[in-house]
């Protein structure tokens, strides 16, 4: 997860403002334990954060989602501090980065009057509201300088507005209210100190999240599931067909299995001219009324909803069609490869001292900040092209992350980061093909295989089965498995 740091600022444009009514905000305290990945029996060290929420109508506590990932607890505080409250977390998308709050007390929130939501525009003025101690309001004001498309901390692409500002540093600063002319336009999300530029969490993706949530069932933000290509080329217009008067279209490089596109009948090669009445330029942008010019994908997601029919007006071998798709949303269980695991145990599998575990984005991140360059480059690639690796199968793809030492596994100590593909004959789909697998053992010995160099080893069963107590007590693990 990433935390918000801010730095005083000599230039910085802040007033300390006192309101005769309350401001509607709340302090959120927040104590966190992720699970360690790279030990998927144990946890990390605790964690307590502190933030700024944003009170909403009914009663509710608007935060960034990250806040509250892998919460043990939550509790709201007055603002000036003093009496506090348990919360707990009502809605949580992380794909937004948004999280939605509630507490049982229902005299904590009856006398602060809820803020109302409104778009930004670019050039518009922000402001972040933060607290000080004494509960007076601090009040940090900046330019919008542009909205555009961009990836979020978990998974996708959203809106994002990007502000300048130059801020105080705060206790309570992991999160924090943006605001214009009174009414809410975003979550602060992330700040860098050293540019004063400030990543938020829009009006539009704000209220697309409370208006899904709004009827106690929470959908989620749909996708299409294509890939594209620009059009600019000349040669591949040619190529593809398209009349010269038609200035627009993307090219469809991908379409993902059991996706809407896919089930819509859009196919790799079809050029994408627009969606329902809107035009698709060369670059995969629209026009929209607030923004301007804008990536297709925020038609889409944010102004869209799971169940939704959209026509996708395409371009096929130099025929024109128009192909219906119904929008949904994807589970992050569908990938190969989880885009994230928060707020439930990794799983895992221990035999003989080597450590199988689910290939993951949350895996690949437990190596630092700077995982795409420190975690192993054959777990990072088939990450990052698992659709185009694995288009049918596996289900998930098993790993050997790491190997303890034990009398089954001398000599096999150096072997980590390996793709499992058999055990036993048994090709793996999941960890869940792993209990059976191992109980096809041939003259007392488990075969297991991999993708690449060495290819395949042995492990003896009995001796494997034998150690298993020996080697709960010496690494001190719990359980040997977790398959849940």
């Amino acid at each position: 997860m990433r935390h918000i740091f801010f730095f005083a600022s000599l230039f910085a444009i802040v007033s300390a403002v006192a309101e005769e009514k309350p401001t509607p905000v709340v302090r959120v305290n927040v104590t966190t334990q992720g699970w360690d990945f790279l030990r998927p029996w144990g946890k990390r060290q605790p964690v307590t954060r502190r933030a700024i929420g944003a009170v909403i109508a009914g009663s509710r506590v608007l935060v960034a989602g990250e806040l509250v990932a892998n919460s043990t607890y939550l509790e709201f505080e007055a603002a000036a501090g003093g009496k506090k409250v348990p919360a707990s977390v009502e809605f949580v998308d992380y794909e937004a980065n948004l999280a939605l709050l509630k507490t049982d007390d229902a005299d904590f929130l009856k006398d602060i009057a809820p803020i109302e939501i409104a778009e930004a525009t670019t050039g518009d003025q922000l402001s972040v509201w933060q607290l000080e101690n004494s509960g007076r309001l601090l009040v940090t004001n900046g330019p919008m300088t542009t909205a555009e498309v961009a990836p979020y901390p978990v998974d996708g692409a959203f809106l994002i507005y990007r502000m300048t500002v130059q801020m105080q540093n705060r206790d309570s600063s992991f999160t924090m209210p943006v605001v214009k002319g009174g009414k809410l336009s975003g979550i602060l999300m992330s700040y860098e100190a050293q540019s004063n530029n400030a990543n938020i969490i829009p009006a539009p993706i704000i209220q697309h999240f409370l208006k899904d949530a709004a009827d106690a069932k929470y959908d989620g933000f749909p996708r299409a599931g294509y890939g594209f290509s620009q059009m600019r080329d000349p040669a591949l217009r040619r190529f593809a067909k398209i009349p010269a008067d038609t200035k627009g279209g993307i090219y469809i490089t991908e379409v993902l299995k059991d996706s809407p596109a896919a089930k819509g009948d859009l196919k790799k090669g079809d050029v994408l001219l627009g969606v329902d009445d809107t035009a698709v330029d060369q670059d995969g942008n629209y026009e929209d009324a607030t923004y301007g010019k804008i990536p297709l994908g925020h038609l889409i997601n944010a102004k869209h909803y799971v169940g939704d029919k959209l026509t996708f007006h395409v371009l096929r071998a130099g025929e024109k069609a128009d192909l219906k798709i119904t929008l949904t949303h994807r589970d992050p269980a569908a990938y190969v490869s989880d885009p994230y695991i928060i707020d439930k145990a990794p799983r895992f599998y221990i035999v003989g001292g080597l450590i199988l575990q689910e290939l993951s984005r949350e895996f690949l991140k437990s190596f630092g900040p700077e995982w795409a360059r420190r975690a192993p480059e054959r777990a990072i690639y088939q990450d990052r092209y698992q659709f185009e690796l694995f288009p049918d199968s596996p289900r998930k793809v098993v790993f050997l992350t790491r190997v303890l030492p034990t009398p089954t596994t001398v000599g096999y100590e150096d072997l980590s980061s390996l793709r499992v593909t058999k055990i036993n004959g048994v090709e793996l789909q999941s960890l869940d093909d792993v209990p059976k697998a191992l109980e096809k053992a041939e003259k007392g010995l488990h075969k297991i295989e991999f993708d690449d160099d060495p290819g395949t080893i042995y492990l003896d069963a009995a001796e494997s089965e034998k150690i298993e107590r020996m080697v709960q007590m010496q690494y001190r693990i719990p359980t040997l498995k977790r398959l849940e």
